[in-house]
């Protein structure tokens, strides 16, 4: 069989640990047979970010910026102890929050969802897509350690040389503190683009957060997307019968819950990161989530929405069978190979991709899976299988296809 051809290449973001042993596979065994593979390769693995000073993640966002398409593995925030484990030169800041830094896009995460797995929560009849903020606010914060007494103040010097000074906090001994900022035009970037997404998908849009509490920072977010709604979007909602709303966060939790689903739920950066969480393993698992970041001028990445897997990657090293479920990652890939074909004209790119999904459900709907999986699925002949394994029999039910 001929190989689909690429123009432009994907900008190809390599990760760490179990997923980057999952990304070669899913190369080597769903991909390169079909599709002669043009990419642009960026090591991100966590050893290359401290060796390059993480300047490497600072060009990989920059090629997506370049060629409008990139496609991301998993890959590890250190703490302390990973500082530590890889002799680091510091603690590197998220290698995502640097991209979406950059990019200033908005994440939209959706639930991939097959029949026989059923929801834990019994209400939730359609998928719940999380449209989280991707710039600023932890992922772009400065923090400082506090080791005895003395007077935090937050101090703002304008243009003009005008200083405004406030104070933080007496310490009495020691703490810790941060400092975090967001952006008029980031915040409007991020409402513009959950109407737009709402309108495209013809669904409902939530926004939430904490204004009650945090009476200026929050609430800025609160009255920017009132007034873009407002100003531009309240007669297509009103055309397409759809809904945009506004509540606390904590209210949104318990409606999310009570609720079928069926709506698209925007979050602030941290928010929207632990809610995708909540949605995707109330769903059935946290690798059966898609993520897309869409930035303001046209560019986007996809990536899988959950950790390195280190567990089964330190198994792994010991020789020992994982079961890690990579259709998170195989989703990844799809979503961008599907964009590429559509923004190149490549229509058997683009299907392709689509069929490369289809394969991928299919086989879980036959009953062969993952071990994470297993636990949940209705399926009454049920075959779990290795990582690797499970990446083979999509690779046979996509040849039956």
């Amino acid at each position: 069989m001929q190989k689909i051809k690429m123009n432009v290449p994907l900008v190809e973001m390599d990760g760490d640990e179990m997923t980057r042993i999952i990304w070669q596979k899913i190369k080597e065994i769903l991909l390169e047979p079909y599709i002669e593979l043009k990419t642009e390769y960026y090591d991100l693995g966590l050893s290359k970010r401290d060796e390059t000073d993480d300047q490497i993640t600072v060009d990989a966002a920059n090629a997506i910026k370049k060629y409008g398409v990139g496609v991301k593995c998993a890959t590890i925030t250190p703490n302390a102890q990973r500082v530590e484990e890889y002799k680091l030169k510091q603690m590197w800041k998220s290698p995502n929050g640097t991209i979406r830094a950059i990019l200033d896009g908005t994440v939209f995460r959706a639930p991939i969802i097959v029949d026989s797995i059923k929801p834990s929560v019994r209400t939730w009849k359609k998928p719940i897509t999380i449209a989280r903020h991707a710039y600023g606010d932890v992922y772009k914060d400065v923090e400082y350690r506090v080791e005895g007494p003395g007077k935090a103040e937050l101090v703002f010097t304008s243009a003009n040389g005008e200083v405004t000074k406030q104070t933080l906090h007496d310490f009495k001994g020691s703490g810790v503190m941060l400092g975090m900022h967001n952006l008029d035009k980031s915040i409007e970037s991020f409402a513009r683009a959950c109407f737009n997404y709402a309108l495209d998908q013809r669904q409902d849009l939530w926004f939430a957060t904490k204004d009650t509490i945090s009476k200026k920072y929050d609430h800025n977010f609160k009255d920017i997307f009132q007034e873009v709604y407002d100003k531009e979007y309240k007669e297509k909602f009103e055309d397409a019968k759809i809904e945009y709303f506004y509540t606390l966060i904590d209210d949104a939790v318990a409606r999310i819950i009570r609720s079928e689903g069926g709506m698209i739920w925007a979050c602030k950066n941290y928010d929207g990161d632990v809610m995708s969480d909540m949605v995707a393993t109330a769903f059935g698992s946290l690798a059966m989530m898609t993520s897309v970041l869409v930035s303001p001028d046209g560019n986007f990445e996809y990536e899988a929405a959950h950790g390195t897997v280190t567990r089964h990657y330190y198994k792994h090293l010991k020789g020992e069978e994982t079961s890690t479920n990579s259709m998170a990652t195989i989703f990844a890939w799809t979503g961008a190979l599907k964009k590429r074909g559509e923004l190149d004209g490549i229509k058997e790119l683009v299907a392709f991709a689509e069929k490369l999904e289809k394969a991928s459900m299919q086989t879980i709907e036959n009953g062969i899976m993952t071990k994470d999986l297993a636990q949940l699925s209705e399926v009454e002949n049920k075959k779990i299988v290795n990582t690797i394994d499970f990446l083979k029999e999509v690779r046979n039910t996509l040849e039956t296809m």
